[in-house]
C-alpha cells in the first residue's frame, strides 16, 4: 500500500514540479530499494512490510532533524530549511499519531492484556505496543507511561 503511495506521490510531484517532493520521494524509494535488496537476501521475496516502511520513514526523519541541529550549529539555514522541507514530505506518508490518551488507553490495555505486574515485564510490554502500533505511536512516552503504570 505505501509503494503505491510513493509512486503516486512521485508521478503528482513530477507533473507540479515541485522538486523538494520528487527528491525525497526518490530518496524514499532508493532506501526502501536497498532494504528490499538485503530483505531478498535473507529470503524474502516480496520485499519489506509496510511495519518495516514505517520505521525506516521515521529513522529518515530522525536523521534530517540531526542534520537540521547540525545545518543550524554551522550558520547553514538554507541547508537547515531543505531539511525540514523534507520531513514536511517524509510526514505526509506516515500515519496519523496516537494522542496522549489514546496511547495512555493502549498502554493501559496492553498492560492488563500482558497481565503484567512488574518491571520485568516491560521488555514485553514494548515488544507488544511496537508490533501493534508501529509508526502510530511515540514509544518514548509510552515507555515512560509504562514505566510509571508498573512502579
Amino acid at each position: 500500500m505505501l509503494r503505491e503511495e510513493f509512486n503516486v506521490a512521485l508521478k503528482e510531484a513530477m507533473k507540479s514540479r515541485d522538486e523538494i517532493s520528487v527528491a525525497t520521494v526518490r530518496l524514499i524509494l532508493a532506501a526502501l530499494k536497498d532494504r528490499d535488496i538485503a530483505a531478498r537476501s535473507k529470503g524474502n521475496i516480496e520485499g519489506v512490510p509496510d511495519d518495516e516502511i514505517l520505521v525506516m520513514l521515521h529513522s529518515m526523519i530522525k536523521q534530517r532533524h540531526e542534520s537540521i541541529a547540525m545545518y543550524e550549529k554551522g550558520g547553514r539555514q538554507e541547508l537547515a530549511q531543505r531539511e525540514a522541507d523534507e520531513i514536511d514530505v517524509i510526514t505526509r506518508f506516515l500515519p496519523a499519531q496516537l494522542g496522549e490518551d489514546e496511547t495512555h488507553a493502549a498502554v493501559d490495555a496492553m498492560i492488563a492484556e500482558i497481565d503484567a505486574h512488574n518491571l520485568k515485564d516491560m521488555g514485553r510490554i514494548m515488544g507488544a505496543l511496537k508490533q501493534r502500533y508501529a509508526g502510530r505511536m511515540d514509544f518514548a512516552k509510552a515507555n515512560v507511561m509504562v514505566r510509571s503504570a508498573l512502579e
